[in-house]
């Protein structure tokens, strides 16, 4: 059993090594930029915070939280290493950010965050369910998880793409997604962000899944 789970979390590592030198980090950025920063919009930052990237890659994400006036620390995490290498070659000596190489189930951090973010990358965890585990732990009560995903089975158009990448990737449902944050403790909302003007017919109809898990308060 650990056998596997090494191999196929090397399979994942390999590749996201492979993007951060072949610009495919860039592409990604382009690609998931719209909709993501739309759905940013969205969260109100009004009030003193942390914030958590699960699978930074470039750091782009990070970066941009970093701007916002009332962040107090913005921390981006890759099982990538050379992608925390691009993470760290793309920062000016900002105080606010922060770079850890590890897998958020390994992630050790003494403090807690406000706001966890993850684009498209919680679907290559080992265990979907020991991330959401670790993520809970990891906000503070009242915090919030935003996961978004355009690799989800009810979109029949991306639901290929485990087969095309040959890599470990858990193709979930949007209810089955709802029922992992629901089984980790969250109060669970989903919300599909939309591209009407995109040339793919799937980001126009579909787009990205976004499923926000709230903590309680208590």
């Amino acid at each position: 059993m650990e056998t596997r789970k090494t191999e196929s979390m090397d399979g994942v590592r390999k590749t996201f090594d492979e993007w951060a030198q072949n610009g495919k980090a860039e592409s990604m950025e382009t690609e998931h930029g719209k909709n993501v920063l739309k759905f940013l919009k969205t969260i109100s930052f009004d009030k003193p915070f942390t914030f958590l990237d699960v699978g930074c890659g470039n750091g782009w994400v990070v970066r941009k939280i970093a701007q916002e006036k009332n962040c107090k620390k913005s921390v981006g995490l890759d099982k990538s290493k050379k992608m925390i290498i691009q993470c760290k070659k793309k920062t000016e000596d900002c105080k606010k950010e922060g770079f850890i190489h590890t897998d958020i189930e390994s992630m050790s951090y003494k403090g807690k965050f406000d706001f966890v973010f993850s684009m498209e990358s919680l679907y290559y965890a080992d265990s979907v369910e020991i991330a959401l585990e670790k993520i809970y732990k990891v906000l503070k009560p009242g915090g919030l998880f935003f996961c978004g995903t355009d690799f989800y089975s009810d979109n029949k158009a991306t639901s290929r793409w485990a087969d095309i990448m040959k890599i470990q990737m858990h193709l979930h449902s949007e209810k089955e997604w709802k029922r992992f944050f629901g089984k980790a403790g969250f109060d669970v909302k989903t919300k599909h962000v939309k591209d009407p003007k995109n040339a793919k017919k799937w980001k126009r109809e579909f787009g990205t899944l976004f499923i926000t898990g709230t903590k309680s308060e208590k």
